[in-house]
């Protein structure tokens, strides 16, 4: 996955390594069909048509009287009855008559005008219209089909599902919808110092950060996630994991182990199970990032950096686009914004480096964004703090107050409460991943 010449030693940059990751992909995930109700957040497999009109009759826009136009409206009118919302009125309205209508329901025939009910006065049998000369034909009357015609394409393919897009499926009557299956993601943490929360915490230990954050952002993916716990440094052990887990998923990712450390062997199992692509990327944090293949199904496999800030923005990175991919997925690359630059970063030429940032939008509307103070790839704060990362390229060693700037957002800005944490550590980042 290299490129022809290119040593697998030799780091790429992190847009050759998205293009080496986009390359594992061999099988497809097949699809499924699922109540509407459980439908939420899952991609589409299918194209979706209309079955019927949308509205499927001409209706009412509001509450009032529905009449048949005329070019001069006289100002009574005799009331022939009501319709209501799912009560269609029976027969048709006579020249001169009208009825009362609500909201939705179906304009009865000889109508084509609705009047709200606040111009309009009640006298027994009869209404008056005040300004009649005001009225327009065809006001406050739905057209059928005037939203969407039958046949035509609601939602096409590979549309994620949000509350929106499930209310529409819902108004034209689609109880059931074919999605594509989740990816099935196999995840453990490695190393023998890695202890469990809850666990007695040894001397030398520290808890499993990584496999929970991991776990929140494989489910903020939609995927689906088989939690294999902790690993410890023993090369069988992880070697027989690693073979499991490839038969039995569509993705096995892992953190730690795959540096070039004495005790770093999950790089080894996967170079002896399967196909080791590259496993340096030009990234600060994130450098150590193992990509491959396992076994004869050639399962995609991505071994990502075990400080837990490291691992974080590597998913952002590359484990996002891949499961996209999966998906089918057009576009894997993260999402850009630009902005302001509120106080001056540092980086280095030749390689990329991602900033932990905190964007806003200022009062005239223009974002801005400054970095957190806490900048170490083991340093949480700065993911809990942080809602984006500042993108500096290899063509960058850093950027000045007043520049603008690329940010990858990564989600909705934090309270004031987590923006505390920026204050917690001084900006120097003393680790290399």
């Amino acid at each position: 996955m290299n490129a022809p010449g290119q040593s697998v030693d030799a780091p790429l940059s992190v847009e050759q390594a998205r293009s080496a990751l986009g390359k594992l992909i061999t099988r497809p995930l097949g699809d499924e069909e699922v109540a509407l109700s459980d439908a939420h957040e899952r991609l589409l497999a299918d194209d979706v048509r209309a079955p019927n009109n949308m509205p499927r009759y001409t209706n009412a826009a509001l509450d009032g009287v529905a009449l048949g136009w005329r070019t001069s409206l006289p100002a009574r009118w005799a009331l022939a009855g009501s319709a209501f919302a799912g009560e269609a009125f029976k027969g048709r309205v006579e020249v001169g008559h009208c009825v009362w209508i609500t909201t939705g329901a179906p304009l009865p025939a000889g109508t084509d005008t609705v009047i709200p009910r606040e111009r309009l006065t009640a006298h027994g049998s009869e209404v008056t219209l005040a300004a009649p000369q005001g009225v327009a034909k065809g006001q406050n009357v739905r057209l059928a089909g005037e939203e969407i015609g039958e046949g035509e394409t609601v939602l096409p393919a590979r549309t994620r599902l949000d509350a929106a897009a499930m209310g529409l499926l819902a108004s034209l009557g689609f109880a059931r919808v074919r999605v594509v299956k989740r990816p099935v993601v196999a995840l453990f943490s490695t190393g023998n110092e890695v202890t469990a929360p809850g666990e007695t915490l040894p001397e030398a230990g520290v808890f499993d950060a990584n496999r929970f954050a991991l776990m929140g952002l494989l489910r903020e993916a939609g995927a689906d996630t088989r939690d294999l716990g902790i690993l410890p440094d023993d090369p069988a052990m992880i070697e027989r994991a690693l073979a499991l887990a490839g038969e039995q998923s569509d993705l096995v990712l892992t953190s730690a182990g795959v540096s070039v450390g004495s005790r770093d062997y999950t790089r080894a199992a996967l170079e002896h199970l399967g196909t080791l692509g590259f496993w340096r990327v030009a990234l600060r944090p994130g450098k150590p990032l193992a990509c491959g293949v396992l076994g004869a199904r050639r399962t995609p496999f991505l071994g990502l950096p075990g400080n837990p800030v490291a691992a974080m923005v590597t998913f952002h990175q590359f484990v996002a686009p891949l499961l996209a991919r999966l998906e089918g997925l057009p576009d894997p690359a993260p999402a850009r914004l630009t902005a302001l630059l509120e106080a001056p970063i540092t980086g280095k030429r030749g390689r990329t480096d991602l900033i932990r940032g905190v964007y806003r939008g200022d009062e005239h509307g223009a974002l801005r964004v400054r970095p957190t103070q806490a900048q170490g790839s083991g340093m949480l704060t700065s993911m809990v703090a942080g809602n984006c990362l500042i993108e500096l390229d290899e063509s960058m060693d850093g950027a000045a107050a007043g520049e603008r700037v690329v940010i990858q957002p990564l989600g909705a800005p934090q309270s004031p409460t987590l923006a505390t944490f920026t204050g917690l550590r001084d900006g120097n980042d003393r680790a290399t991943d």
